[in-house]
Order: C-alpha cells, then sequence, then structure tokens
C-alpha cells in the first residue's frame, strides 16, 4: 500500500507552478459545470421538447463547439492563449446565467451556438498553454493533471447538480455555471502570469516556417478522422447514456450524477500513475490511441444485453479507461505534430475534430433510438470504435514512414 502511494505521489512531481495553477481554475471551472451533463434531460423533461428537437439544438451545441475550435486557434496564433482564455471563461460566465432565461426552440438553438462558440475559443488556447508552461518529457502528465482537475470538477458538479434538480429544479444551475466562470477568470489572472515566450523550449527547435502546412498534412487529417470516431463514440457519455438509464433503468438525475462519478473517481485515482507509468515504457503514441478506441467500442458493445442493470457499471468503467488513454495521448501527438508558430491552428483543427462529433453525434443516434431503439444505437456506437482501430493501424504505418 505504501508503494502504490508512493508511485502515486511521484506521478505528480516535477511540473510547474503554472501548471498547478491552471489545475486549480480549471477544478473551479468544472465544478461550476452544472448543465452540461443534464442538458439532453432538461431539454426534453423540463423545456418539453422531443427527441428530434433535443438532437438539432445539440447539433447546434457542435456547430458552436467547432466554431469556437476554429476560432480559438486563430487567435491564439495571433494575440497568444492567455488573451483568448481570459476572453473565453468571461463572456462564457455571461453567457451561461443568459441562457436560462431562452425557452423556444430557435432561441435555444441560436443561445447554445453563439455559448459554446464563445466557450470552446478555450479549448485550443489551454492545449497551447501546456507548451508554454511544461517541460517536453512532462508535457503528458501535465495535461492528464488538467483533465484529473476538470474531471475531479466534473464529478463534483454532476453530483450536487443531480441533488439540486431533485431539489429545486434546473434554474440554480445557470447561475452556478455563470459565476464559476468568472470566478475562474479572475483566479486566472491573478496566479498565472503570461510568458513572455515560452518557458521551456523544445528538444529540437522547428525550423523557421513561412506557410501554415497542417491544411496539407495528410497524415494529421488521418488523426483528425480518428479522433471525430472517438468523439462521435465518447459524447454518448453525454447526450444519450443519461436518457438511457433514466428511460430504460429508471435512474433519476442524482442517480445519474452518482454513476457519471464512478467515472470521476478512477480518473483522480488511477490516471496519473497510469500516464507517468506508461512514460517509462516509451510505447509509441498510436499504440495507446489504438487500445483506447478498442475498449471504446467495446464499452457500447456490452451495453446490447440491457436486461442487468450491473451492465451500465461494467461500461462506464471501460469508457473510462479508454478515455484515460484516448485524450492524453492524442493532444500528445496533435501538439508534438504541430509547426513551430502554427499550435494554435493544429490544436484548432483537433478541437474542430471533437466539435464535428458534437454535431452529429447527438443528432444521429437521437435518430437511431426513435427509429430503432437503443440496442441498435449502441452496436452503430461501436462501430465507430471499431473503425476508428482500422485507422490508428493505418495512421501508425504512414507514421513509421514518416508520412
Amino acid at each position: 500500500m505504501k508503494k502504490l502511494y508512493l508511485n502515486y505521489i511521484e506521478s505528480f512531481k516535477g511540473l510547474s507552478k503554472e501548471i498547478w495553477c491552471l489545475a486549480l481554475v480549471s477544478l473551479i471551472n468544472r465544478a461550476g459545470t452544472m448543465v452540461i451533463p443534464f442538458l439532453s434531460l432538461y431539454l426534453k423533461k423540463d423545456l418539453d421538447f422531443s427527441n428530434d428537437d433535443v438532437g438539432w439544438i445539440l447539433a447546434f451545441f457542435g456547430i458552436g463547439s467547432v466554431i469556437g475550435s476554429w476560432l480559438g486557434g486563430k487567435l491564439t496564433d495571433k494575440i497568444g492563449f492567455y488573451k483568448v482564455i481570459s476572453f473565453s471563461l468571461f463572456f462564457t460566465g455571461l453567457s451561461f446565467v443568459a441562457l436560462q432565461y431562452i425557452t423556444t426552440f430557435w432561441g435555444l438553438c441560436f443561445g447554445i451556438l453563439l455559448l459554446m462558440s464563445i466557450a470552446d475559443t478555450f479549448r485550443p488556447a489551454l492545449f497551447v498553454s501546456l507548451k508554454a508552461y511544461s517541460k517536453p518529457e512532462n508535457r503528458t502528465r501535465s495535461l492528464a493533471l488538467i483533465r484529473l482537475a476538470i474531471n475531479a470538477g466534473m464529478g463534483i458538479g454532476p453530483t450536487v447538480a443531480g441533488l439540486i434538480i431533485v431539489v429545486n429544479g434546473y434554474d440554480i444551475l445557470f447561475w452556478i455555471d455563470g459565476l464559476t466562470c468568472i470566478a475562474a477568470i479572475l483566479l486566472f489572472r491573478y496566479l498565472v502570469k503570461a510568458p513572455k515566450k515560452l518557458i521551456y523550449k523544445t528538444e529540437i527547435e522547428a525550423p523557421s516556417v513561412v506557410k501554415n502546412t497542417v491544411y496539407k498534412d495528410k497524415t494529421y487529417y488521418i488523426f483528425l478522422s480518428i479522433c471525430f470516431l472517438f468523439g462521435m463514440a465518447f459524447f454518448q457519455l453525454i447526450f444519450t447514456l443519461p436518457l438511457y438509464y433514466e428511460e430504460v433503468f429508471g435512474l433519476n438525475e442524482f442517480k445519474i450524477g452518482l454513476l457519471m462519478f464512478v467515472n470521476v473517481a478512477i480518473i483522480v485515482f488511477f490516471e496519473m500513475p497510469m500516464v507517468h507509468y506508461l512514460e517509462k515504457k516509451i510505447i509509441p503514441v498510436v499504440k495507446h490511441i489504438t487500445m483506447a478506441l478498442a475498449l471504446l467500442a467495446l464499452s457500447y458493445y456490452v451495453l446490447y444485453d440491457n436486461y442487468w442493470i450491473g451492465i451500465i457499471v461494467v461500461s462506464i468503467v471501460i469508457i473510462t479507461f479508454s478515455e484515460m488513454l484516448g485524450f492524453p495521448y492524442t493532444n500528445k501527438f496533435a501538439i508534438n505534430r504541430a509547426k513551430q508558430g502554427f499550435e494554435g491552428s493544429y490544436m484548432a483543427l483537433y478541437s474542430v475534430s471533437f466539435s464535428l462529433a458534437h454535431i452529429f453525434s447527438s443528432k444521429i443516434s437521437l435518430s437511431i433510438i426513435d427509429n430503432f431503439g437503443y440496442q441498435i444505437n449502441w452496436l452503430v456506437t461501436g462501430s465507430y470504435g471499431t473503425l476508428g482501430v482500422l485507422l490508428s493501424l493505418w495512421l501508425q504505418n504512414r507514421i513509421k514512414k514518416k508520412l
């Protein structure tokens, strides 16, 4: 037990003060994220929209995410990640507060579009900040720490939100989301200072790049396709699975929040030590991504049998291990592939691939559920992971050939 404890502590050593501060800001911000995990239930149960309407509103969620991710990358390359993070958190807070007063279909479509266009400028900027504030050998662990903080916050948020919804309804959640965004930006500006240049240089400095080559990088496009498929499957956890838990197994919001806490607890206790251990093994990044996709496919295939409530726990455990492999190592691949001076553009496309999945994942899945039921949806969702495995093998082959 003592050895496990020491290994756990060891996995956190060597990270910069700025990374720890970013983790704290992320924890506070995500602990206040209470609306998003229950958005599909809020739209269906509280506002009485149909599955089709919910699917379209969530599609606008994804479109806004695409716009925000692209815009965030462009702005990060032009004005720097520090200003983008500040802008994003402040105006996201105001947008969350305003969203509670919108209840019409088209009002919600465009309100959520605007919200996500602002909120997701944050993601490329955050990814680029990791390059500025962490040593190359610590970059994956730095991301893992940020993810740990985000997931710890997401564990607190949905669990508390589920209880609040059962007692008082949804309205107060929008205020909490908005105010915690503003609190996060105040803390960020106080604790983290903008670097005048990269604090740590990469091992091999890239030559001066005249043109942005990201749009001609065919290997990177294969990788982006893999990320899109990963997102198509993973985002079921946010939008489709809560409906499944409620409609098939009769779980209320509080119980759903507790189930999501299983995901968070595993990440908090195991992701950092796991990443620290894997970093020592010098395993190619793409192999981690391949395994993540295989696990993701399996997590949905097991849901085909919905006659035992324990299967949803088995599924979420498998999803969690897939997530712990998938997100840190897809991010590592993207930032390592990025050319000097164009990190924002590379990370923007990386974020856009997941944002596109936001658009199609919820809409396609809810349509399949309406017409064919949940079981067929889980088979289709599992196939995204299977196809992703095949593309990962192709990507690995291209990397070996240095394409």
